[in-house]
């Protein structure tokens, strides 16, 4: 693989203890100590209440935080024009788990009709289909699943949509907890999202500049152990190491989980 090279205009996150990226980057830099706390979810406000009510988990945590890289690029007041132009990229490594348990309940009972709504919410491109009723998008967008190497891919993609021509990519990974049974055989503790809003290279002066290949060397771990935890076992947040490297503005390269037998290795300049 050639080296792919982006810049990043906006950062989202959320997850267990990081309510937001101001949050997640005292935390990262060390001007924070981490404690640990269950996510918390805000309501899609961008959504219509039709659809803000029968939005899933992942679909608040994936439009919380592609809402944040937005806010972070633009004016309050141009973040929706700002979000009609940009493709997507959303990847998670399982999608609307608490959706799926419903199904299963559902099919396993005496009663199998399916609703409606949980039956369009079980595409795994649903958090995509919301986003464009919030924002009026009808950019191209690509859903991705990749199992725990979820993150990798979706970061790929987006850079290679930037060396094949958009001028910008809004990333959105995401990765929510599942009730039992399903948790026993997948066990995520909580939800996490990342969002990272990249642009060209050559357009993308003063802002942190990433250059990305493969490569055989380990991934790097968190410093901190309850860090290292969550990274380890939630999938999306295996781009911990890339915010960290970011949050502390430290020119360099960290190498990310992508497949057994080869991983991402990002050269991150501040």
């Amino acid at each position: 693989m050639s080296t792919l090279t982006g810049c990043i205009q906006g950062i989202g996150v959320l997850g267990p203890g990081l309510a937001d990226w101001s949050a997640a980057r005292a935390v990262l830099a060390g001007e924070e100590p981490y404690v640990a706390a269950a996510t918390v979810l805000p309501p899609p406000a961008v959504l219509p209440p039709a659809e803000r009510r029968r939005a899933g988990r992942v679909i608040r945590l994936a439009l919380a935080v592609g809402a944040e890289a937005l806010g972070a690029a633009a004016m309050a007041s141009a973040t929706a024009d700002y979000a009609r132009l940009l493709p997507t990229v959303f990847t998670s490594s399982g999608g609307d788990g608490d959706n799926c348990h419903e199904l299963c309940v559902t099919l396993a009972s005496g009663d199998r009709q399916i609703s409606p709504t949980r039956f369009h919410n079980s595409v795994h491109n649903a958090a995509a289909g919301y986003w464009s009723i919030a924002y009026g998008c009808t950019r191209p967008s690509t859903s991705l699943c990749a199992g725990d190497a979820s993150f990798g891919a979706g970061l790929l993609e987006a850079l290679a949509q930037l060396a094949g021509g958009a001028p910008a990519v809004l990333l959105l990974a995401y990765d929510a907890d599942y009730p039992q049974p399903l948790y026993a055989k997948r066990p995520i503790p909580d939800a996490f999202g990342i969002a990272l809003l990249l642009v060209r290279a050559d357009s993308g002066a003063g802002l942190p500049q990433l250059q990305a290949t493969l490569s055989g060397a380990a991934a790097a771990p968190m410093g901190q152990a309850a860090l290292e935890s969550l990274r380890a076992s939630i999938p999306a947040a295996r781009g911990l190491p890339l915010l960290e490297r970011l949050a502390q503005r430290r020119a360099g390269t960290v190498v990310l989980d992508y497949l057994d037998s080869a991983r991402m290795a990002v050269e991150v300049q501040p």
